[in-house]
């Protein structure tokens, strides 16, 4: 609760803070929606006026209820060339009654079919898609509604459709083409443009607004052909109930056509709202962003419009001049009233070349150059998915273009789970940790010795490029492979039981094979999957230079093209740290006993009773080489075991029992020289295991305890 009052107040004050930008986008706003919703109202087959009735209660009651403090919705183009394409199909005359009933009916099905997405909180599906595939997706529709304008710069008549569409009505439209109109309009793109660059901050587009007004009032531009904003009747809009009765002749046709504009709606304006929360580090909420689409076009509906949605080219204008907070939406609202019911006389003398660059300039800004740049330097691949995302939208449309983007955006994920960070590491002398070979000069190999390290999940579709990597590095003098695991955190099934088959055969040429550093859940899963034989022997360990100290490779490790009149220091602090723990997790202590077991009757039956014969003891279990934590558990265990074995009547436990003594101190003093911490922690770690066994076998600790004290010990 703090949380969210905190959040709150920092909203106030950030509402308060930029109060006058706010205001100042938000007329801007106000003034460039005048001819964008009236050409849009215009495309969906209604009258212009109906446009800037789409900009009034639904951009209010959004501004209200958003959690996205930039996006500015309206009368925008793709709801809008669904509308008047699907009007052409049912045989509905563009502008006639018959259009303004049926329309408001298509915007409130949108909003039933909105409000499902609500409750279903389809909005997640936003979480799916990448920065490229986002930035691709928005440079698209920048490019598709500048193309759809483009003929209106000189004269001619805004176009709708995908690319080649688009491209086919700009050259029709060349025929209309008019100097003064193309002078107008391109002049107002390169001036806003210029000015962009010198001062971005002033309000060129207000000035070549009121510029544009004044040629029109004072030069009699339609003299010279230029086309002038159409007259527009003063008054609010009145409220009433659509016709829900054309369900019954249209029904099916409206539903699927509702759904495709609710979609569009919902990725279009959902990702321009992800796009500007991702640049100015914010959250919003994209199920409270769906319900404040469904709100706003009920309200378009009950006002007789088509359905609302998030403009691109506004909300890229209310960013350019500042706009924070949705205070740009209420004071875009409350200009467009004025508008209506004060200036709709001088809406005549505006031109429409002029408006057009204004708007064009504005959707010059979303366009993601900064995105291509950096995917095309850092990473063809993403500069590849950006490229695909915005084409998709250019030539198929919006709707197609979100159903590319996901998929790309989860080709994505899968291409760099298929293929993951790899490098083979070796040693720096001198230096603590193992190092990538690739990228670090002064690294040198191991001799005989491959330490590869795989930074993604082990599964059936990499495992291939996992084995080959492994495979390419082996040589005629490799003894040992290690994989560095710690990218490693699931594998499935097939990994799982390939593993072993890699162990066997490369432990068939000889080649001892190891996986190190992965977290414990890991060997949870390698259990589960029937690929315990690689626990069982000791192939798994918790570090790399455990793996070493168990493949008999001691330091100073021996290192390609590193001469042995070359001596360097290197110490691996985490040869303290325990294994049998993290290997075999429950099972451990069970597990432990098994080894010690095997152990003293491997020692009792043999005369050799010298620290190299426990040494090689220890080595010679399935597990085989310890760290030194785990080492001096398992001799506590065997100490204990021939204690057992001396009560049942063997000979020479004293001897053994001195030589294990003997190693523990050894064990002792290695750990000691890590750090005090550590001898700290060997030494609660043994009297918990000694406890352990005085409560489960007292009588076999009290006979230890004998030993020890006859001993001295």
């Amino acid at each position: 609760m703090k949380g969210k009052w905190l959040f709150y107040m920092q909203g106030r004050l950030n509402m308060k803070d930029n109060l006058i930008n706010d205001i100042i986008a938000g007329v801007i706003v106000a003034l460039v929606s005048i001819p964008i919703s009236m050409g849009y109202a215009q495309v969906a087959g209604l009258p212009a006026v109906y446009g800037l009735y789409g900009s009034i209660f639904p951009i209010l009651l959004y501004g209200f209820i958003a959690s996205s403090p930039q996006v500015i919705i309206g009368v925008d183009a793709t709801p809008a060339a669904l509308v008047g394409g699907a009007l052409a199909s049912f045989g509905v005359i563009a502008g006639s009654v018959e259009a303004m009933e049926i329309v408001p009916v298509i915007t409130l099905a949108t909003a039933l079919w909105l409000f499902v997405f609500f409750f279903i909180k389809a909005g997640r599906v936003v979480n799916f898609i990448s920065k490229p595939v986002m930035g691709g997706f928005i440079s698209g529709i920048g490019f598709t509604i500048i193309l759809m304008q483009l003929p209106k710069l000189f004269g001619g008549n805004a176009g709708t459709g995908e690319l080649v569409t688009l491209i086919i009505n700009l050259c029709e439209q060349i025929e209309s083409f008019n100097t003064l109109s193309a002078v107008l309009g391109i002049g107002t793109v390169v001036i806003i443009l210029i000015f962009k660059k010198i001062s971005p901050k002033f309000p060129m587009s207000v000035v070549m607004l009121v510029i544009g007004a004044c040629l029109g009032i004072f030069g009699d531009l339609e003299k010279y052909g230029v086309a002038l904003l159409p007259t527009v009747d003063a008054g609010l809009p009145s409220i009433h109930i659509p016709k829900f009765s054309l369900l019954l002749e249209h029904g099916e046709d409206i539903v699927m056509l509702s759904l495709s504009i609710a979609l569009v709606i919902v990725a279009q304006t959902l990702l321009t709202a992800s796009n500007y929360a991702m640049k100015f580090n914010y959250k919003i909420n994209n199920n409270r962003e769906v319900f404040a689409y469904a709100v706003a076009n009920v309200a378009g509906g009950m006002v007789g419009c088509c359905p609302i949605n998030g403009s691109v080219s506004r909300t890229g204008i209310g960013n350019q001049y500042g706009g924070k907070t949705q205070v740009m939406s209420v004071t875009a609202a409350i200009t467009m009233v004025l508008v209506i019911l004060f200036g709709t006389s001088l809406l005549s003398y505006l031109p429409v070349p002029v408006l057009t660059g204004i708007v064009i300039t504005a959707l010059i800004g979303i366009i993601e150059v900064d995105v291509a740049k950096k995917t095309w330097q850092q990473d063809k691949r993403e500069f590849v998915i950006f490229a695909v995302a915005c084409l998709g939208v250019l030539l198929l449309g919006t709707v197609y273009g979100v159903i590319i983007g996901v998929m790309l955006s989860f080709v994505a994920v899968i291409f760099r789970a298929v293929v993951p960070p790899k490098s083979y590491l070796g040693v720096i002398p001198g230096h603590e940790d193992f190092y990538t070979l690739r990228r670090n000069k002064s690294a040198k190999p191991i001799m005989n010795t491959v330490i590869y390290r795989f930074s993604g999940n082990l599964f059936f579709a990499n495992w291939d490029a996992f084995q080959k990597d492994i495979e390419a590095a082996i040589d005629n003098e490799t003894k040992h492979v290690i994989v560095d695991a710690r990218g490693i955190g699931n594998i499935d099934m097939t990994a799982a039981e390939r593993l072993v088959i890699l162990h066997d055969n490369l432990r068939a040429r000889g080649i001892n094979f190891y996986m190190a550093e992965h977290v414990e859940s890991v060997n949870d899963q390698l259990r589960a999957y029937g690929a315990d034989s690689l626990i069982e022997k000791g192939a798994v360990r918790r570090t790399i230079s455990l793996a070493l100290r168990a493949a008999g490779v001691e330091k100073p490790y021996p290192l390609v093209g590193h001469g042995e009149d070359e001596p360097y220091e290197y110490v691996e602090a985490n040869e303290r740290l325990a294994e049998f723990e993290w290997a075999f997790g429950d099972s451990a202590e069970e597990r432990m006993e098994r080894l010690a077991t095997q152990m003293a009757d491997e020692l009792i039956h043999t005369k050799d009773h010298s620290m190299k014969k426990i040494m090689e003891a220890e080595q010679h279990v399935p597990w085989g080489r310890m760290g030194l934590f785990d080492e001096d558990e398992l001799l506590e265990r065997l100490e204990f075991h021939l204690t057992e074995l001396e009560a049942q009547g063997a000979d020479d436990v004293e001897e053994l029992e001195q030589r294990i003594e003997q190693r523990r101190q050894i064990i002792e003093s290695k750990i000691s020289n890590l750090s005090p911490e550590a001898l700290e922690l060997l030494k609660r770690h043994r009297y918990e295991i000694e406890e352990h066994l005085r409560e489960q076998h007292p009588e076999y600790y009290q006979r230890m305890q004998e030993i020890r004290k006859k001993m001295g010990k």
